[in-house]
This record gives structure tokens, C-alpha cells and sequence, in this order.
């Protein structure tokens, strides 16, 4: 390298401090057909600096989710900014829990198509869940996939289920003698994880359209499982509050229900968002 002025020198210094700061942020996008979300993280003051939601109108399919991530990402100036790692997450049904022992990547969609609707054209991929030694088989956006990559460069990409299942496996081991089932619900889905006498029992994910729909797919797991509505612990995470439906459905027949925040204290730019920090969990807790 060529030497410069002192003055020169100066400037390229104050360019990789800048550089250094934005470096500490980490970006997660989560990504479903029924919405999107988005959160910026700045790891060296724990802070959260933007944190955003939108959800569609009906469930779309990827290419129109594609045309709604491209619009976001073009107008938030704060999402074309360098960042030190993105990691997006893929919150579908498309995936499926299979134990490590019986895993074979050739025969990776081999675990879907029996649960799952997949084509031959679909990328497989996987995460490895190493709590319980389990491989968490999924279908990412291929197209999206494309796109991110062309805008930031490598990134990570996991299932959003692999974030849920592995902190709720945290979790357990402090407090491995109750019964929980932990409950991630988004417009049209839900994601459901029931732990009994510490060991995971199900994971799955429902598609649901009414209140209805909603409760039976939560009583008729309790029933299945053999867990008692009078002792479980039902923790919700997502797009559920104190006064909805949703809520005062489940707290009817199951007597205890409460909020399950992210596993830490993160302070936030903008503090209303401090009010919902259970709405998201998920992508918050995917900077573990």
C-alpha cells in the first residue's frame, strides 16, 4: 500500500471507525406468506434500533411476497445499510423434525412429501437442532433467497421453527418438571411445541381461519398428549394479546396462560415497542 498525507491517514481512520460501528449490527428478516418482519440490532449497546411488522391482507404466494420484501427493503433507507451478519428466517409448513441417526441429505425431500406439500423442483435444506439431536428438514424461497443474496451478499438462512425449538430447549432444562406447550401464532398459522415432564412431545404447525379452528387444534394436542388443562403452562409468543379472542378462548379451558418475552433484556430505540416485546420473540431471540 502506498503511504498518504497525515491528513489523508486521518480520514481513512475515521472511515474503519465507521466502518467498525456499523459492523455491529446484525439484521434478521423473518419471512412468511402471510407477513413480513424486520429487526436491527446493534450488538455492542444491546440495542434494538429498528424493529418492524407488516402483514399482508391474505396469504400470498412467494413470488408476490418477493415483489412486497423488494418494495420494503428499496424504501427503508435504515435496511441498505452494511451489516456484519443477516440471517433470514423462513417461517412455513414446509418442514419436518428428523432424527439426526436416520438422516441422509440425498434423501433430504424424502422427509417432507409425505407431511408437506413440495414439488420436484424445490430446494431442500436443513438446520441441526442439537438439543435433541434432531436434523429440522425445510423448503426455503428460492426466489427470495436470490434476491437477498444480490442485496447484501452471504447470509445465513434458517427455519424460523429451528429459532422457536431451540430456545424453548433452553428453557426446559431450568424447568424440566412442569408440563408447557409454547404457542407462536401468526395471521392464518400457528406453531405449537408441547414439552411433558421435560422432554419435547410435538412440534407441528396448524393452519387455522376461525377462533374455532384455533382452540380445537390447541385442546385436541392436550387431549392426544394426556396433559391436563389444569396444570399446563401455555406460553404465546406472536400475534396474540390480553384482549383478543384468541386469548380469552384458550384462557376458558386451560388455567394457566401467559406471555413468553424474549430471553433478553433488550432495550429498545423506539420504546413502544417495549409493550409488545412478546409479539417478537422469534426474531428477537434469533440474535442468541
Amino acid at each position: 500500500m502506498k503511504s498518504k498525507p497525515l491528513e489523508t491517514g486521518l480520514k481513512t481512520i475515521q472511515l474503519i471507525s465507521t466502518l467498525e460501528l456499523n459492523n455491529l449490527r446484525k439484521l434478521s428478516i423473518q419471512i412468511s406468506l402471510s407477513g413480513l418482519s424486520f429487526c436491527i440490532f446493534n450488538s455492542r449497546d444491546s440495542e434494538v434500533e429498528f424493529l418492524k411488522r407488516i402483514e399482508f391482507k391474505s396469504k400470498l404466494t412467494p413470488e408476490a411476497v418477493l415483489e412486497e420484501l423488494q418494495a420494503v427493503i428499496t424504501n427503508e433507507p435504515l435496511l441498505s445499510q452494511p451489516f456484519d451478519t443477516v440471517l433470514v428466517l423462513f417461517q412455513n409448513e414446509l418442514s419436518n423434525l428428523v432424527p439426526a441417526a436416520f438422516f441422509e441429505e440425498q434423501n433430504a425431500a424424502d422427509y417432507l412429501k409425505f407431511s408437506s406439500k413440495i414439488i420436484k423442483t424445490d430446494f431442500i435444506s436443513y438446520d441441526k437442532i442439537e438439543a435433541i439431536d434432531s436434523i429440522n428438514v425445510f423448503v426455503p424461497y428460492i426466489n427470495i433467497n436470490n434476491y437477498l443474496f444480490e442485496t447484501y451478499g452471504e447470509f445465513e438462512y434458517k427455519h424460523a421453527s429451528s429459532i422457536f425449538l431451540e430456545q424453548i430447549l433452553k428453557e426446559i432444562k431450568v424447568d424440566a418438571n412442569e408440563d408447557h406447550i409454547y404457542i407462536n401464532v401468526a395471521p392464518y398459522h400457528f406453531e405449537m411445541v408441547a414439552i411433558k415432564a421435560g422432554k419435547l412431545q410435538l412440534y407441528n404447525t396448524f393452519e387455522y381461519f376461525t377462533k374455532e379452528d384455533f382452540i380445537y387444534f390447541v385442546l385436541f394436542a392436550i387431549e392426544q398428549l394426556k396433559l391436563n388443562t389444569e396444570t399446563v403452562i401455555v406460553k404465546l409468543t406472536g400475534r396474540i394479546t390480553k384482549g383478543d379472542e384468541l386469548y380469552q378462548l384458550l384462557y376458558t379451558y386451560i388455567r394457566y396462560v401467559e406471555f413468553d418475552e424474549p430471553s433478553k433484556p433488550y432495550t429498545f430505540e423506539d420504546a413502544n415497542q417495549i409493550q409488545s416485546k412478546h409479539e417478537h420473540t422469534l426474531i428477537l431471540n434469533s440474535f442468541n
